[in-house]
Formats: structure tokens, sequence, C-alpha cells
């Protein structure tokens, strides 16, 4: 079949729900990490890395942080602190630690454009509760919490549910 003159053609995904049963989904549709913005960037807390584990304490006892970006002179992310990783330093007791020393320099993180879904689905695989965003030449953008996520991931199913339900009982959508 030939798309009609003037036809915007509009992306579709093929999705399969937990019976294996495909459904479309319009691209529009999908979650991006970018439309969590108000959300991520009010997490995201940046440190030196070389600031000292006290100024890393102070932020990280800030209510709803758990996790500081450890960055470079450029603004570049060199790595990640957790409250676990200063939990486990207090635990081992090494005296002269510093956060260069204790920040995990394998960042798992995700961009603006990634779909909601898939990086909660990253986020359960490497059992992690907090997730950086990274712009353009690794910038800090903000702080993806796991409990985010899933809340507005809910929300979505719900909406759908809702829709279908009114388009079963004839309501339309």
């Amino acid at each position: 079949m030939a798309p009609l003159a003037g036809a915007i053609p509009v992306p579709i995904t093929v999705d399969t729900d937990m019976s294996g049963c495909a459904r479309e989904r319009r691209q529009e549709e999908i979650m991006r990490i970018e439309k969590l913005y108000p959300m991520t960037s009010a997490r995201l807390m940046v440190i030196d890395v070389a600031a000292t584990l006290q100024a890393a304490a102070l932020t990280l006892s800030n209510p709803g942080i758990g996790l500081v970006v450890v960055s470079e002179g450029h603004g570049k992310a060199a790595g990640v602190l957790s409250k676990s990783d200063l939990i486990r330093h207090l635990a081992d007791r090494e005296p002269n630690a510093s956060v260069e020393a204790l920040m995990s320099r394998n960042i798992i993180s995700c961009s603006p454009a990634d779909e909601l879904q898939a990086t909660w689905q990253v986020m359960v695989e490497n059992r992690i509760q907090n997730m950086p965003i990274l712009g353009a030449d690794a910038k800090p953008l903000g702080v993806l919490d796991i409990r985010d996520a899933l809340k507005v991931l809910f929300e979505q199913e719900q909406l759908q549910e809702h829709m279908l339900a009114n388009y079963i009982a004839g309501i339309g959508y």
C-alpha cells in the first residue's frame, strides 16, 4: 500500500508483552530520560576528584541524594561515589582514603535520549539504585533514581490500562 500524499510517517516499534503478544507503540509514546529532567536534575550533585571524604559525606547526607558524580577539571565525569561506597570505607577503616580512591571509575550511565524502560532494566540487572545521566563529553546532567523510574513506568501502564478499558467500553480514547 502506497503512503498518502503529504502523510508524515510515524515511527512504530513492535513490543512484546508478558504473554508474548505483539503490540504496537508509537515512537512518541516511548518515555525518554530527557522527559524526567526536572526530577533528575534535582538529584545531581557533583564534587571534584580532589574533594575530601568529609565533603562527599556532607553531600551524600542530603535527603534524596544517594550518588555523587565525581568530576575532573573540565566538568567531565571521572567516576561516581555512592553512599554504599562511603559506608564500605567506614567499615574497612582505610586511613587517608580519598574520593578519588573510593569512587567507582566504571560508570554505568544513560543519556537523555535513552528509553526509560531499557534504562530501568539496566539498573535492575546491575543492582544499582542511582544512575548518572551523562551528556556530550561525559558532562553530568542528572541522576536517575530507580524509584522515580519505576513510578513513571507504573503511571504509564495505568494510563494505558485506563485507555484500553475506555476503548473496550466504547467510550473511546
